[in-house]
């Protein structure tokens, strides 16, 4: 219940982040995209894409809530158990990332993303889908 509870409160959180950009904050927008070598953007997001972002977090957390039994409301069986596997599955994989800018594998690693992906980005991205797995192998 207490890993359920800290992975709920991580994922809204990081909802809350995405949702203060759709607003027009700044605060870790730049340091969160990645970069080519030479400064360029890879990804140009639109508030519309922070905001599906923010939504997915804060769903994310709102089921491992749920399945913390603090809140009561029965999701069908087959959210439960499909949900379980991939919401620690996508996090996962971004950890391992997509080999040249994100996660880590990736070979860009000098840029100032790339630095935060390594020490921060990545590592957090393992740890909500190696807990989210632990939390379904406990249940």
């Amino acid at each position: 219940m207490i890993l359920s509870v800290l992975l709920s409160l991580i994922l809204i959180g990081l909802g809350m982040i995405h949702f203060n950009w759709v607003i027009g904050g700044k605060f870790g927008f730049e340091e969160s995209l990645p970069t080519k070598e030479n400064g360029e953007r890879v990804l140009n997001p639109k508030k519309i894409d922070s905001a599906i972002v923010g939504l997915g977090l804060t769903a994310f957390g709102i089921f491992y809530i749920i399945k913390s039994e603090i809140i009561e409301y029965n999701l069908p069986e087959w959210i439960m158990k499909y949900g379980s596997w991939i919401i620690p599955t996508i996090f996962l994989l971004r950890a391992i990332g997509e080999f040249k800018y994100v996660g880590f594998f990736k070979s860009v690693k000098k840029t100032d993303f790339g630095k935060l992906d390594t020490k921060l980005f990545s590592p957090l991205c393992l740890v909500i889908g190696i807990s989210g797995i632990v939390i379904q192998l406990i249940e």
